[in-house]
């Protein structure tokens, strides 16, 4: 399987047609055939649906054309990185986060390596647990962050020294926002938006005392941010970390912590024996120097 085979696949999947697909990588249209017929003969499945004026992707071809794009991306990523001088630290690191305010502890850190190698850039890719280790073990990224209860066990990681805290954003007008924190029971009757992530369906759904199948849940997010909409056109309150979204002063959402508290540890991770370029290598030094002294980790590097 080639790498043209691949970008091939792509083009006829974005198109959905095989002559438009030709066209915009100045091929002929048999020869694009042929090399989607082949590719489909080697993995054994139909990629896509023929209809009579568009190809659409079959459930193996859109599993496929996730695959392809991340080889792609991943031989991108080893291109540029070897393209870098080996007298001058330039480059790229990849990090994978959560949505979380202690990303912001990072940063520092990234602002003060730029600071002294302006040449380094940094790519975030923002993520639940389950996607962000994905491309962590594919080699797309080259460090996560993740949110307990996500697990770390497979990787090195070292603890980072500040927690997320669990509770519930909604309107100043709303009555929950009338008490300084919340209780399970004073959720149980109320619309809720909740993250689709795992963890709430464990961790959180055991502090609320009630199956999910049992409250209102009105809707689902996967970033905070556009729950919040959700929440400030009156469509129910949002589930979530607390520092994602601005509440201070006169803004018409407020955020109230869960009572009892409920807070989650955030982890620094990389894969185990991982082979790092430079300026990566480098930047976790500068994190492990940064955040493991003072908290009695020893992560090995």
């Amino acid at each position: 399987m080639e790498l043209k085979t691949l970008r091939s696949f792509l083009a006829i999947a974005r198109e959905g047609n095989v002559t438009a697909a030709a066209e915009s990588l100045h091929v002929t249209q048999p020869t694009l055939s042929r090399q989607l017929a082949t590719l489909e003969e080697e993995l054994g499945t139909p990629l896509f649906l023929r209809g009579s004026r568009k190809l659409t992707l079959t459930e193996g071809g859109a599993r496929f054309r996730k695959r392809a794009e991340e080889i792609l991306e991943l031989v991108a990523k080893v291109q540029a990185e070897f393209r870098q001088p080996v007298d001058n630290v330039s480059g790229d690191i990849y990090i994978g986060s959560g949505e979380t305010w202690v990303l912001g502890l990072v940063a520092d850190t990234m602002r003060s390596m730029r600071e002294e190698y302006p040449h380094v850039r940094f790519h975030i890719f923002s993520g639940d647990g389950d996607e962000v280790a994905e491309r962590l073990n594919s080699g797309l990224l080259d460090f996560g962050i993740f949110i307990e209860p996500a697990s770390v066990a497979g990787y090195e990681s070292l603890r980072l020294p500040a927690m997320d805290t669990w509770g519930v954003l909604t309107l100043r007008t709303s009555t929950l926002a009338n008490k300084k924190s919340l209780k399970p029971e004073d959720l149980w009757n109320e619309p809720l938006i909740i993250s689709k992530q795992k963890y709430m369906d464990s961790h959180i759904s055991k502090w609320m005392r009630k199956d999910f199948t049992q409250l209102n849940i009105v809707g689902t997010y996967n970033l905070l941010y556009n729950a919040s909409i959700m929440v400030r056109k009156g469509l129910g309150h949002a589930l979530g970390i607390d520092r994602l979204v601005n509440t201070p002063g006169d803004t018409e959402l407020c955020f109230r912590p869960f009572n009892p508290q409920l807070h989650v540890a955030i982890y620094f991770a990389w894969k185990k024996y991982q082979v790092f370029s430079q300026p990566a290598n480098l930047f976790l030094q500068r994190i492990i120097s940064t955040f493991d002294v003072n908290h009695g980790n020893s992560p090995r590097v």
